[in-house]
C-alpha cells in the first residue's frame, strides 16, 4: 500500500466508523490523592478502553473510572479523541476548566506594561512602527524575525519618549541597552537581537544621527549543547504515556526536527513506503528531506488511527489547525520529570541528541549536515565536542598511572585509587 492509498484509506475508515457512534462518554473533575484528576465514565467497551489507554489514562479500581491529570489540554485531548467515535459530556466541565487567576510572571508583565505604554505612543511613532514591519517584510525576512524586532524596536520608541528621530544619537542606544536590558538581565543572544533590530531602523531612517558601523553586537556565547544519553532518551519516551505526545517527541529525535519544522509539517509530506519526510521551507527558508525511523512506524499508525489529524501531523483542539509549541514543550516537561532526568530538556535537546548520535554511529559529518539542513558545515562541527565517540579512546594519565603500578617490576605497589592507597 502506498502512501497514497495509505491516507485514502484512513480517510475512508473515518468515514465508516462514523456511522457506528458508541454509548456516550462523560467528563468530570475529581480528587485522586488530594491531587485533581480527569475523570472518564462510559460503559464498558474494549474500543474505548484502547483509546483510553493510547491518551495514558490510568484506571482506578477504587472509584471505577479512568483518569488523566487534570488540565486544559488533557479535556482538549480527551475531547479530540473520544468524539470522533461517540457524544463526549462535559458534566459542566467547561466552567470548571477556567484557569485560575494567577500573579502575572515577569514577561507577562512586561508584555502587559508594553501594551499599556503602546497605547500612549504618539501618531508619528506608531506610523514609524508600522513603516518598520513594512520595511522588514520588504526585506523578506520570516514572520519570527519580524515580531522579535518589532518588539525590540517597540521598547526602543517607548523608551525614546517621543524624541525626534532625526535627533537620536548612539548615546541613546547605549542608555537604551544599560537601562532597559540590562535591568530586564537580557541574554546575550537576547543583546543581540536588539542591536540587530535598531541597525535595521537606523537602514530604514538614514537621517537620524545613529552611526550604523559602530554599533557593534556583544561577542556570542559559545555554549555545547545539552545532550541526552541513548538510555534517557528510551526512558523519556518510556515514561510518555499518552500516544500523540509520544509520536511528537518520538519524531523530534528520530528526524531531528526544529519545534517549528514538527508543528507546521503536514501529512501529505510524509512518505511512509519510503520513510521520507519533506521538511517544507525549514530555517533560512530551505527545503529538505530526513529521514523517518523505521520502528517509528507502528506508533505513527496507532497515533492517525486515534487522533484523526486532519492537514497537520499533529493538531490543536480545532481540527486543520496546528499544534501550540508551548504544549509540546510544556508535556515534555511532565516527561522529563516521571523520567527523573533531571537535565534541563527543551525540543531543541531532541535534535542536538540525534546529530551527536549520528556522529558515534559514525555517520560523516557531510550526511548529518544535510539531514540538519544547516548552511555551514562549522555550525555542525559544534556536535564533534560533545561526541564521546573518539573522546572515550582518550587514556587519561591517571589510568596509564595505575597501569603503569601494576606491572611485574611494580607488583609491590598497590595499583588501586582507595582511600587507604595514599
Amino acid at each position: 500500500m502506498n502512501k497514497h492509498q495509505d491516507l485514502e484509506f484512513y480517510k475512508k475508515k473515518l468515514l465508516q466508523e462514523q456511522f457506528h457512534m458508541k454509548e456516550q462518554v462523560v467528563l468530570s473533575r475529581g480528587v485522586i490523592g488530594q491531587k485533581q484528576k480527569l475523570f472518564i465514565r462510559f460503559q464498558y467497551d474494549q474500543e474505548l478502553i484502547e483509546m483510553a489507554r493510547h491518551l495514558g489514562a490510568f484506571w482506578s479500581s477504587s472509584k471505577g473510572v479512568w483518569y488523566l491529570p487534570f488540565s486544559k489540554q488533557a479535556i482538549e485531548d480527551t475531547h479530540r479523541s473520544f468524539g470522533r467515535y461517540t457524544r463526549v459530556v462535559g458534566d459542566g466541565l467547561t466552567a470548571m476548566s477556567q484557569p485560575i487567576p494567577q500573579k502575572p510572571s515577569g514577561d507577562q508583565f512586561v508584555k502587559r506594561v508594553r501594551g499599556i505604554k503602546a497605547k500612549a505612543l504618539s501618531s508619528l511613532d506608531k506610523a514609524n512602527l508600522r513603516g518598520y514591519v513594512k520595511y522588514l517584510r520588504g526585506k523578506v525576512l520570516s514572520e519570527s524575525t519580524v515580531r522579535t524586532y518589532y518588539v525590540h524596536i517597540l521598547d526602543f520608541t517607548i523608551y525614546l519618549k517621543g524624541k525626534p528621530t532625526k535627533e537620536l544619537v548612539n548615546r541613546d542606544v547605549e542608555q537604551f541597552v544599560e537601562d532597559v536590558c540590562v535591568k530586564r538581565r537580557y541574554s546575550v543572544s537576547t543583546h543581540r537581537q536588539v542591536i540587530s533590530a535598531i541597525k535595521q531602523f537606523v537602514s530604514l531612517h538614514p537621517e537620524c544621527g545613529i552611526e550604523n558601523l559602530s554599533l557593534q553586537r556583544p561577542r556570542k556565547s559559545r555554549f555545547l549543547p545539552t545532550v541526552l544519553s541513548k538510555q534517557e532518551v528510551i526512558d523519556l519516551l518510556r515514561n510518555t504515556r499518552n500516544t500523540k505526545h509520544k509520536a511528537v517527541l518520538a519524531l523530534l529525535y528520530s528526524s531531528g526536527l526544529r519545534i517549528g519544522e514538527l508543528i507546521n509539517l503536514e501529512l501529505n509530506d510524509i512518505d511512509v513506503d519510503r520513510r521520507q519526510i519533506f521538511v517544507r521551507s525549514g530555517k533560512g527558508r530551505k527545503d529538505r528531506y530526513v529521514i523517518m525511523a523505521e520502528s517509528f512506524r507502528q506508533l505513527f499508525h496507532g497515533y492517525l488511527m486515534t487522533y484523526r489529524p486532519i492537514k497537520f501531523f499533529v493538531e490543536g483542539n480545532n481540527p486543520g489547525e496546528p499544534y501550540s509549541p508551548v504544549s509540546v514543550r510544556s508535556f515534555l516537561k511532565r516527561s522529563c520529570k516521571l523520567a527523573r532526568i533531571y537535565k534541563k530538556v527543551t525540543p531543541h535537546t531532541l535534535r542536538h541528541s540525534y546529530a551527536t548520535h549520528l556522529l558515534e554511529q559514525g555517520v560523516d559529518l557531510r550526511y548529518i549536515q544535510e539531514l540538519l539542513g544547516h548552511s555551514s558545515p562549522e555550525t555542525t562541527m559544534i556536535y564533534t565536542h560533545v561526541s564521546k565517540k573518539d573522546i572515550l579512546k582518550i587514556e587519561s594519565p591517571l589510568d596509564a598511572l595505575i597501569k603503569q603500578m601494576s606491572t611485574p617490576q611494580n607488583k609491590n605497589n598497590n595499583p588501586s585509587i582507595s582511600q587507604d592507597s595514599f
